[in-house]
């Protein structure tokens, strides 16, 4: 009985112990059949969490600004701000920003030369020194020699368009502080277009004093000066890369060529208003008191021009407000570009630069250093350089070479100069765009029509005229007087003037500096011409009288030289400009192919910064000593200043002069050769390193 009862419990302990190894069993099987998801799912699990890691560290990371999906990201709607209107998209295109920026440029322009021709008008009223007409001519471009670098990197990171707009309220800015002194003082005198006669001299003016505005009208023109620089930098290097980018390669050529005539047109319109003024004078007739009306009346076109082109820049800003950094299609723009033959260093192509001061000195350390872009600059500042020489040279030169007077001499320069670099700009734009030229052969077609051009103006020194003989200049008063000394016994009691000159002929076939200085004390009109009589200093010649019994002893001009030589010399000048700028445009493709495109707006800052470092610094010294070391005869005015030079000694000024622009000329020529030259080292030498680094 008790065995029984035992196996019973036995059995009983070995029942629950079987049941709970076939639940154990069970467990197991199940167990086994989730180790793989045990091990899938944390694997799945671990290798999604590293996924989104990557993926939040990937749009963590700032896109590299070469990279075309960051181009892609910034292209947008033509809208300000939030405000984007469907009708409006048909202006989110290059060719709208195209007219914006031509309207902006050609106010600039204007700008630039009716600033000029107000300079020359202050140095009339206010007696201005040497020191001062530097500070206040060049002021311009000490801004602009500051703000080019800054401008052309933090702006070719940013919103170009933008950068445009503050440009063009700046420019507006500029132009209300330069018509300041216009409508508020009175800079410009009728009585200083009057044509001059003998009379008994007056008592000495008075020196000492000092005009009450002088200063205000001064420091107003420094500070527009400084204003119209500091907008000059973002206008042209934003705005020119700006459009460099939207276009393809080839076409830029003939934008770049359209931008660049709304410059020269800009010129032509400053010069046209400029010219107004004095012209509007002679009309005036004073009505005995001089109050503030009549010479806000007799100076209206110089203030009321100002006014004008504020508001013009000022139209301009809303619609450069609404463009997105980029336009639509830029980033398929930049994929086919990458396709073309490089034309820079390969090694820069994956330089990127921060937004920090040391990254923008690197970045320019970087393209200063480099030889191709250094070159390219040179020859764009050497070209503006021998405008500024062929314009300030050439009318002084045809002033004394063919003895035209200095208005005439200075219309028929601006005839030639400014035409001819308008057809010259355009022909070589659409040229680089028909030819389809690469930068290579844009170096090329740089140097042989830099080597025509220097040829032609080397012609342009056989041309020459006989010399007149000048009373005081170069013949002395029948023995009477001095040369080198306008005064003599026939007219030292005359109160006289080298300040204002107007040639007078007489009939003894001297040309005299003024009637003045000839002795004449009275005038008439015969037959639409200006006439003088009772001339102290004329004796000798045949004479003849009017309708009065008269006898006329000068008449007003120059005397006849009897050259007909001048239209072969305008001819080798017209031609010489058009070769000698018709590389004009592409050299600045060139610019800005010989950096990546991300470095383009850089390479035009560092390019702006030497051109206006020695356009500023070395050259209007030289400029100077030329024109001092050439010349015979200065105007002094009445408190002892010294001001222009009326008339050069003819032999001296061929040589220093002109010889100087034809050292401009030569110097372009080398430059060009030097460019291709480095250009043939640089590129190559770059794709093998490229090479080698990858083997």
């Amino acid at each position: 009985m008790t065995e029984a009862p035992k196996k019973e419990q036995d059995i009983m302990e070995v029942a629950p112990a079987q049941e709970e190894d076939g639940k154990d069993n069970k467990e197991i099987q199940n167990f086994s059949k989730l180790i793989p998801y045990l091990r899938t799912v944390p694997r799945s699990v671990a290798k999604f969490k590293k996924l989104a890691a990557e993926k939040r560290l990937a749009f963590s990371r700032p896109l590299k600004i070469s990279d075309p999906k960051y181009i892609a990201s910034l292209e947008g709607p033509f809208g300000f701000g939030p405000l984007v209107c469907p009708a409006f998209q048909r202006f989110n295109n290059i060719d709208f920003f195209l007219f914006l920026y031509c309207l902006t440029v050609m106010v600039h322009g204007a700008l630039f030369t009716l600033s000029d021709m107000s300079l020359k008008q202050m140095v009339k009223k206010f007696s201005l020194t040497e020191k001062e007409i530097t500070i206040m001519d060049l002021t311009d471009y000490y801004a602009s020699f500051l703000v080019a670098i800054v401008a052309a990197y933090y702006g070719g990171k940013g919103n170009r368009s933008k950068w445009l707009a503050a440009s063009a309220f700046i420019l507006g800015i500029s132009s209300i502080v330069f018509a300041v002194p216009f409508y508020k003082y009175e800079i410009i005198k009728p009585l200083e277009e009057s044509e001059e006669l003998c009379t008994e001299k007056l008592v000495k003016t008075d020196c000492g004093g000092m005009i009450p505005h002088r200063s205000i009208c001064i420091y107003l023109f420094i500070v527009a000066q400084c204003l119209h620089g500091m907008a000059e930098m973002s206008i042209y290097i934003l705005g020119l890369t700006f459009i460099f980018d939207h276009v393809p390669t080839f076409s830029a050529g003939l934008y770049l060529a359209i931008a660049d005539g709304a410059l020269i047109l800009g010129y032509i319109v400053g010069f046209a208003i400029g010219a107004q003024g004095p012209k509007h004078l002679q009309n005036q007739t004073l009505n005995g008191n001089t109050n503030e009306y009549n010479f806000r009346q007799w100076q209206k076109s110089w203030w009321s021009g100002y006014f004008a082109f504020a508001v013009f820049s000022w139209f301009t800003l809303l619609p450069l407000l609404c463009f997105p950094p980029r336009l639509p299609g830029a980033n398929k723009l930049v994929l086919e570009k990458e396709k073309e033959p490089c034309s820079f260093d390969k090694r820069l192509k994956d330089k990127e630069f921060g937004f920090g001061f040391k990254d923008l000195l690197q970045a320019t350390k970087c393209l200063v250093c480099n030889p191709l872009l250094l070159c390219c600059s040179l020859y764009k500042t050497m070209e503006f350089v021998n405008f500024r020489g062929t314009n300030q040279f050439v009318n002084l030169y045809l002033e004394n070479q063919f003895l035209l007077t200095p208005s005439a001499a200075t219309k028929l320069t601006g005839m030639m100069l400014f035409p001819g670099i308008v057809i010259s700009h355009f022909l070589g734009g659409i040229i680089v765009d028909r030819l389809e030229m690469s930068c290579k052969n844009k170096l090329r077609f740089t140097v042989v029509t830099s080597f025509v051009g220097f040829m032609l103006f080397i012609l342009i020194l056989s041309v020459n005229c006989q010399t007149v003989k000048f009373a005081g200049i170069n013949t002395d008063y029948d023995g009477t007087g001095i040369l080198g000394n306008l005064t003599a016994p026939c007219n030292e009691k005359c109160d006289c003037t080298s300040t204002l000159y107007a040639s007078v002929c007489g009939r003894d076939d001297i040309e005299y500096f003024s009637a003045c200085y000839a002795g004449c004390r009275n005038s008439k009109y015969l037959h639409n011409e200006k006439t003088f009589y009772n001339c102290s200093c004329i004796k000798e010649g045949l004479t003849s009288s009017d309708s009065e019994g008269h006898f006329i002893d000068a008449s007003s001009g120059k005397c006849n030289a009897n050259c007909h030589t001048l239209p072969l010399f305008f001819a080798f000048y017209f031609s010489s400009i058009i070769f000698s700028n018709l590389p004009s445009i592409p050299i600045t493709m060139c610019i800005l192919q010989v950096v990546p495109t991300h470095l383009n707006s850089l390479g035009m800052g560092v390019t702006f910064t030497i051109w206006r470092f020695i356009v500023s610094v070395p050259i209007p010294p030289l400029f100077k000593k030329t024109s001092t070391e050439a010349c015979i005869y200065w105007s002094i005015n009445k408190c002892g200043y010294r001001g222009r030079c009326w008339i050069y000694n003819k032999s001296k000024m061929t040589y220093m002069m002109m010889g100087l622009c034809l050292g401009f000329n030569l110097s372009t020529v080398l430059i060009s050769i030097l460019t291709l030259f480095i250009f043939n080292r640089v590129v190559k030498g770059s794709a093998d390193s490229v090479v080698e680094i990858s083997n």
